[in-house]
């Protein structure tokens, strides 16, 4: 058996990693047997399939890597996609535009005045996502996936924004005024259900046009962030409606254009503490087979145990948390702009936090039954954005004015687990000795064990592994994630 260790530490807000090997040894030969400080592998209790981990493609990030000269577009492609990068093979797009759009936009202007659709157009994708898109299905060591979420119908099909219909806990109207009598892809208000169809006709004809352009689209979204009324693109739905709409209109839409075995539907995509109600009233015996999974957000906390319970009820269901990111912008000091809570931290910890709070959120949902991982902006620029709203937030690469870019300590812990973990990869069971460390653990198609190890506290720490018979011991240095891979 042969073991090596990689460890993600920080020194003055930037990544530093050291990588060494590890001293396997055989436990029945040791002069006295090791109870403490043991974490143990179980090979044998396999559980989800791990299909891997990606990110978002907006309007914003595709801009960003059309600005950059060819041989730096490059290289942060191969960072994201690459062997040696991210590993990433999930994208996220979205339909139509959102608040990473750098403006409001929508594939059929006036739908009233064109209820047939005849102006249907995804040209303005044409100008900066579908090449970055086919860019990264050329340069990417797995075969790319595509999620396609919508954040708003066309707004004259939906009612005005209904303040009381807001998510306040999480968004309400963050301080701005909301124009309450007039339809606007903004500020939530609902799609009337007279327009129920066309809508259904739209989505499929959107998710037909970057077919027909090579994109290998295999996952929508019913709704990004379903019941939050967002200062930017938003709609909001009930579970009630978003059933009525799945089962009365888009399946059976997608089914007529022979979409419904290549593009699996997801529902909720949006934080996890509502998540049970929701997919509980969705889904029934009609509407369980149009259902490929459940989409879910971690902006309101950890709520592990809604992933557990949710994956233990739907065995069969693919779980893939489709949006995550860092509330404010690279390298500040709190959200900016009034949003949320202010932290008192110096801007080159708070890069740590993230990375250290990325990394909780990707272990603690492995542990709970999670398939896939997709991150929100593959990359922003320095401020947060470009985006049509104001506000900023951070992502795992940051552009600078002259287009060159920057890796944050997020970015080398994602890779700790992207890298390591192959697509296909089963996670196996565990166990440890105490609360300080948060863990989890693979067996990856080609018989390799990889095992993540997140100290998140001050203080240096160490383990022993066991698995099979071997005994390892791991130091563990304070504020430091840690991958070990474990060959046969």
């Amino acid at each position: 058996m042969k073991a090596k260790q990689i460890t993600t530490y920080h020194v003055k807000g930037e990544a530093k990693t050291w990588e060494k090997a590890l001293a396997p040894e055989d436990e029945s030969r040791s002069v006295k047997m090791i109870e403490s400080n043991v974490i143990n592998l179980y090979p044998e209790f396999e559980f989800q399939t791990i299909e891997g981990f990606g990110g978002a493609m907006t309007e914003s990030s595709a801009y960003l890597l059309s600005r950059m000269d060819k041989e730096t577009q490059n290289q942060a492609l191969q960072d994201i996609f690459g062997p040696d990068g991210l590993h990433a093979r999930f994208v996220r797009v979205p339909i139509d535009s959102c608040d990473y759009s750098l403006e409001e936009y929508q594939a059929v202007a006036d739908p009233i005045a064109d209820p047939d659709l005849a102006t249907f157009s995804i040209d303005r994708d044409r100008k900066y996502v579908l090449p970055m898109l086919k860019k990264a299905i050329e340069i990417s060591a797995e075969p790319i996936s595509v999620l396609m979420s919508p954040w708003s119908p066309p707004y004259q099909w939906k009612t005005a924004p209904k303040i009381t219909k807001n998510d306040a806990a999480v968004y309400g109207a963050m301080g701005m005024p909301v124009p309450e009598e007039i339809p606007q892809r903004n500020h939530g208000g609902s799609l009337k259900p007279e327009y129920y169809g066309s809508w259904a006709k739209y989505v499929v004809k959107y998710l037909q046009a970057y077919l027909d352009e090579g994109i290998p689209v295999t996952m929508l979204s019913l709704q990004n962030e379903t019941v939050a009324a967002t200062s930017w693109d938003s709609c909001v739905w009930t579970p009630e409606e978003s059933k009525t709409y799945l089962k009365d209109y888009l399946y059976p839409e997608m089914k007529k254009a022979g979409l419904t075995d290549k593009i699996g539907i997801f529902i909720w995509d949006h934080n996890k503490e509502r998540m049970i109600e929701h997919v509980l009233t969705v889904l029934d015996d009609e509407t369980m087979d149009m259902v490929a999974g459940i989409a879910f957000h971690w902006y309101s906390g950890d709520h592990f145990e809604a992933v557990e319970l949710m994956k233990q009820k739907y065995p069969d269901k693919t779980f893939m948390l489709s949006e995550c990111c860092a509330l404010h912008m690279p390298g500040r000091i709190g959200f900016g702009g009034g949003f949320g809570p202010v932290n008192f931290q110096t801007p080159e910890y708070v890069d740590y936090l993230d990375a250290a709070d990325y990394a909780h959120d990707m272990i603690g949902n492995l542990n709970a039954g999670m398939n896939r991982w997709i991150d929100w902006n593959f990359l922003v620029d320095k401020d947060g954005g470009p985006r049509h709203v104001p506000m900023g937030f951070t992502s795992g690469l940051i552009v600078d004015d002259d287009f060159h870019y920057r890796k944050p300590i997020m970015y080398y812990y994602i890779g700790q687990l992207s890298k390591y973990i192959a697509p296909g990869a089963k996670r196996i069971g565990w166990s440890k000795y105490g609360a300080n460390l948060d863990v989890t653990a693979a067996a990856n198609p080609d018989g390799s064990y990889v095992v993540i190890l997140l100290n998140r506290t001050k203080e240096d720490s160490g383990c022993f592994l066991r698995v099979d018979g071997q005994i390892m011991r791991v130091d563990l240095p304070a504020e430091t994630l840690s991958t070990v891979v474990i060959e046969k």
